[in-house]
Parts: C-alpha cells; structure tokens; sequence
C-alpha cells in the first residue's frame, strides 16, 4: 500500500501497511471490525488518519450498510482554481474579516457541516435550504423578516468552499466567504475570511464578532453534536 497525502513530510509511512476488514456474523447481526495494521501513534499521520478512518468506518460504511447511501468523497469541483481566483480578486482588494480555528474532528466532518443542509442547519440557522453544488444558491433565514442567499462559486472536498452573497444587508452583497480546510494533528484546522467589504463600518464590526460565535457554535456541532445556531449563537 502506498499513499501520497497532501499533508506532512513524510508521504511513505502508509507503505507496507494492511487495510484489514473482519466481518464476524452474529446471527441475526454483523460485526465489523477494522484494523489498519502498521499504522502506528508514533506516526506524523497517525491522529489524522484515525479521525479519518473513524469517520469512513463509523459514519460512511454505517449509513451505506444500513441505508444504501454512504458518505463517499465527492468529486472535485470541475472549476479550476485560476478561474475561482479571477472571480474573487476584485472583491478581495477591499476590507476582510479573518477567523481562524482548531476543530479537533476530521476534515470530512468539517466539509460536511458547511456544505451540507444538515450540517449547516446544525450550526448556522434551522432555517437553512442548501445543495452542495456549484452554481446553486442556499438560503439562510434568520427571522420572519431576514434571510441571505449565498451562491456555490466553489466545493473542493474537502479543502476549500466558496460563496458569493447574493442578497442581505447592502454591505453584504458581492462579498465572497471562503473557507480552507486544512488537515492538522488533532484534527482540522479552518481558516475563514469573508472578503469585499467596502469599509470598516458598524456592521464590519457587527459580522465579524457574529462570525466569531458561530465558529464557537461550528466547533461544538462538529466535536459534540450540538452546536448553538440562529437564534442561540449568543447565549
């Protein structure tokens, strides 16, 4: 077995390792048990890989064994990255909100809580209607009277997501919100900025401290189940 990971220094310390599946009937049930024998915690890749693997084997190969539906890593996104960053420099030449954290769950986790309805409900709003896919436009409401609309410019699993607002406050219209995934030792680590903001103005202020307790509530829903979404991000 051979591996070439984007993270790390080292790119051989899968080589010589086995993937080793036991299936064990009990009757009227089935045991799996997984072993990835010759990964060892001395490993640079050892906390990532087990996050990993814990969510392929617990969450994926569960869902697709009992529901016929597993959650298999999506394709790449068919834009290119030159085209991506031609759409964003514009907006990027004004002010930026900038967040970064340690969410201590695996990278896959991570991607499916901002990318998809489930997981965006868990943490951002209840009021969420959201496709992952290029080109759509999820809708967020907070209120009887408010909502934004944001637009799919791009979905790299499980790496990068893009969106363009569409509608909201006037300052927020045209603005760009990017995240990067980045695998880390303890788990993932996000950095966010939300790009194209005109001036340093009240709402700047406002959004950016906002941002700042959902990614609280994102980092709870991620590693606990329960995050704090609209209208409780602030208690």
């Amino acid at each position: 077995m051979t591996n070439n990971f984007k993270f790390g220094v080292d790119k051989q310390e899968w080589v010589g390792s086995h993937v080793i599946f036991d299936i064990i009937d009990l009757g009227d049930k089935t045991q799996v048990k997984f072993t990835h024998r010759g990964l060892t915690p001395d490993m640079e890749c050892y906390e990532v890989c087990h996050a990993a693997w814990t969510y392929y084997i617990h969450e994926s190969l569960n869902q697709f064994i009992m529901n016929g539906q597993g959650l298999a890593t999506p394709k790449e996104s068919p834009i290119a990255m030159p085209k991506i960053s031609e759409e964003l420099l514009p907006e990027q030449a004004g002010k930026s909100i900038y967040h970064r954290l340690l969410i201590k769950v695996s990278v896959e986790k991570v991607y499916r809580a901002i990318t998809t309805q489930e997981g965006l409900a868990g943490w951002w709003t209840p009021d969420t209607n959201a496709v992952a896919a290029i080109g759509s436009v999820l809708r967020f409401g907070f209120g009887p009277d408010y909502f934004k609309e944001m637009e799919v410019l791009a979905l790299r699993p499980y790496s990068l997501v893009v969106w363009k607002c569409k509608a909201g406050y006037e300052e927020w219209i045209g603005t760009t919100l990017t995240f990067e995934l980045t695998p880390h030792q303890k788990g993932c680590t996000l950095l966010f900025h939300h790009d194209g903001w005109a001036n340093f103005s009240g709402e700047f202020a406002s959004c950016s401290y906002d941002w700042a307790l959902f990614f609280r509530s994102l980092k709870f829903f991620c590693e606990t189940g329960k995050g704090f979404p609209y209208p409780d991000f602030n208690v």
